[in-house]
């Protein structure tokens, strides 16, 4: 089974990056492709010398700089606000959001190739310049459109190995489970097994990332399929983009639905590299181990109701909402219905984030989609009156450093309009945008020769017996 603007635009972003000094150094490669150079490999090819040789200068001259100071706190506090990876594809400002090498997400919806005129950007684009750190014209786009379709060869086994798990399997398992199946034909292992240079590292780390880019919409697809459409399988389209077709394999064949897609797969696809499912791509892969395994470990950590969950939290939540207060709920009532949910002892799905502190530019770009395409949904309407009423409570509260929505207080509502309706399986569209930020970091990590990580751990004994020390100096 097989599946699958403008230079005008760019001046304008170039004269602004100049008025910030301070992105010119992270944004210097941006430019538009002028190469006719249709192959991303070969792309590659070029780049990776040149940022070889760039950390080797960076470690050499200010390896010993110290970035901060490492508290009690963020030991046993998840870690957050300690700066310790290096994630070449992505950097997350909490007072920004997410620029995907050095683009915002308004940036990128201008400047990256869409399927139609003023439509969404196709993840295709997002891809390649997660990985040249070059915005591509829409004939190099289209050239990666058609080698992920030609990639989107999934054996048999792989759905057996779903098949036999029972039908009721959570989504996330079934999923997960696929991508296991993949790992069969890996090249990078096959290429270690045979014995490899280091320096060579990168070159089966691609082949296994876009091919596992290429065929987990399949993967995905199927799950949905077999779960909740009676197994009644439906084949790739040729003439769609990555986006439209997984839609498409999903069984809708609405245009905006098509580029709903594309928005979605386009704004999940990365959000640095600390996130449990990034760093846990990362952790794996830094073992050498092969991009299936890597993006498998991953996929279990997005799968967690603190993760990659909490879409499908958001949108069960915002319905018990309407089953218990009606579709033309008060500000009032909604007031009433956010604090008993928090004198529960619940946290309100969808608000806050360990490191932004504004509203997600995630959030703020599916909320202009659905002023768009939807503004009459009676849950969209509910999404907005959340906006209002939310954070001013959550601030009240005073425990919440960021009381604004995340991207995952949007999607649901969004899915759940054009017919995606089940809730359980939206975290494997998650995973599904989220492979192509972790598999594009994976060649980075192999083309930089990135270490095996092993951060240092402590014990409360430890910790007890430093702080005295420290106290008593």
């Amino acid at each position: 089974m097989v599946f699958l603007k403008g230079v005008s635009a760019l001046s304008r972003l170039r004269s602004r990056v100049k008025q910030h000094s301070s992105l010119s150094n992270s944004v210097r490669w941006l430019q538009m492709q002028s190469s006719s150079d249709l192959d991303l490999h070969s792309q590659l090819k070029e780049l990776i010398p040149e940022q070889q040789e760039r950390l080797k200068k960076l470690r050499a001259e200010h390896g010993k700089v110290q970035l901060g100071n490492i508290t009690v706190d963020m030991v046993i506090g998840g870690m957050r606000g300690m700066t310790g990876l290096l994630w070449e594809t992505s950097l997350l400002d909490p007072d920004e959001g997410i620029r995907f090498r050095g683009l915002s997400i308004p940036e990128c919806q201008k400047l990256l190739p869409a399927a139609k005129p003023d439509g969404e950007p196709l993840p295709e684009g997002l891809l390649w310049l997660l990985l040249t750190g070059k915005v591509p014209s829409k004939a190099q786009v289209d050239a990666l459109s058609q080698e992920l379709r030609d990639r989107a060869a999934v054996p048999d086994y792989v759905f057996k190995a779903i098949d036999a798990l029972p039908v009721s399997a959570h989504p996330m398992t079934q999923f997960a489970t696929g991508v296991m199946a993949l790992q069969v034909q890996s090249e990078f292992q096959k290429a270690y097994e045979k014995g490899i240079s280091k320096l060579k590292y990168w070159e089966p780390t691609y082949e296994d990332a876009l091919s596992l880019i290429a065929c987990v919409p399949l993967v995905a697809s199927y799950v949905y399929r077999r779960m909740y459409k009676d197994g009644k399988f439906i084949p790739m389209d040729d003439s769609l983009d990555y986006g439209g077709n997984f839609s498409h394999m999903l069984g809708f064949s609405s245009h905006q639905m098509h580029e709903l897609m594309r928005l979605y797969v386009t704004i999940h696809s990365d959000h640095e590299g600390g996130n449990v499912s990034a760093h846990t791509g990362h952790l794996v892969g830094s073992a050498l181990s092969d991009p299936y395994l890597s993006f498998a470990a991953a996929l279990n950590g997005l799968a967690g109701p603190l993760h990659g969950l909490a879409n499908q939290e958001v949108l069960l939540w915002i319905k018990s909402v309407v089953d218990e207060c009606g579709e033309n709920i008060s500000k009032e009532q909604l007031k009433d219905y956010v604090w008993k949910t928090l004198n529960g002892g619940k946290v309100v799905p969808g608000f806050g984030h360990g490191v932004l502190r504004k509203t997600d530019p995630r959030y703020m770009c599916q909320r202009e989609f659905a002023l768009k395409h939807l503004p009459d949904d009676p849950l969209f309407k509910l999404v907005s009156q959340l906006y209002e009423v939310v954070p001013p409570i959550l601030t009240e509260l005073g425990k919440v450093k960021n009381p604004w929505p995340n991207v995952d207080a949007h999607s649901g509502v969004l899915l759940n309009h054009f017919g995606l309706t089940e809730a359980r399986y939206y975290t494997v569209l998650f995973g599904v945008s989220r492979s192509i930020g972790i598999c594009s970091q994976l060649i980075w990590d192999r083309a930089l020769g990135l270490p095996l990580e092993r951060p240092k751990s402590v014990t409360m004994d430890w910790l007890e017996n430093y702080c005295k020390k420290a106290k008593a100096a």
